[in-house]
């Protein structure tokens, strides 16, 4: 496994280097994580401060003192393919109209009806990959069936906070007025980022997420 140092007490594991051929990365990604936080959980690895998943790539950040103890533990771990389910305990509910303006054209690219990807976005837990792009927003990755669409070929300006999109084989919530590609489904009320509250962020890497149809249409 690949690693690099990132400072003096952090390092970054390239997940690619040792993920199984054929594999997604970004579920190797997700498994060595859930096998991190195994490890700190029951006491087998001890310095570990923060994880921080990516799409391919892995932060480690550590207490100084124990890095190289941690970059051994880590170095010595096998990812796999397989993501484990995140805990009832964890999951969070999103209420959602479903009326965005790619809705139609979704549910055309899909061959299926409005309805039913109403449907398939509701009826499964998507996983919190890793966040970025801006401060709250979060890459979520299903669990039931894969279902994947383009990103619109001409970004919009200006997307609403709330907006729900989908993007490749991500679904995610937009938390502030912001330019963006996503095909747009729908739109929640839900407050993603608000700096006044303790975690600012309402999601979290590892949480589990459910929409809910706010208008009961399914």
């Amino acid at each position: 496994m690949r690693v690099r140092a990132c400072g003096e007490s952090a390092f970054i594991v390239d997940v690619a280097s040792s993920c199984p051929a054929g594999s997604e990365v970004l579920d190797c990604v997700l498994d060595l994580t859930a096998q991190i936080g195994a490890a700190v959980d029951s006491g087998r690895v001890a310095g570990v401060v923060d994880v921080v998943p990516a799409a391919e790539t892995l932060l480690v950040v550590c207490d100084p003192a124990r890095v190289r103890n941690v970059v051994a533990f880590v170095s010595g771990l096998s990812p796999r393919a397989a993501t484990q389910a995140p805990a009832t305990s964890s999951i969070k509910e999103i209420g959602v109209t479903y009326d965005g303006p790619d809705l139609h054209d979704v549910a055309d690219s899909f061959g299926i009806s409005v309805d039913a990807v109403v449907r398939w976005h509701q009826d499964q837990v998507w996983q919190v990959a890793f966040g970025g792009f801006a401060p709250g927003f979060f890459y979520l990755v299903g669990q039931g069936e894969r279902r994947e669409v383009a990103r619109r070929e001409t970004p919009r300006p200006k997307i609403p906070a709330g907006s729900v999109g989908l993007a490749g084989r991500f679904s995610g919530v937009y938390p502030n007025a912001s330019p963006g590609g996503w095909q747009l489904i729908g739109r929640t009320d839900a407050v993603l980022f608000d700096v006044d509250r303790t975690p600012p962020a309402l999601l979290a890497p590892g949480m589990g997420v459910r929409f809910v149809d706010s208008e009961g249409r399914v």
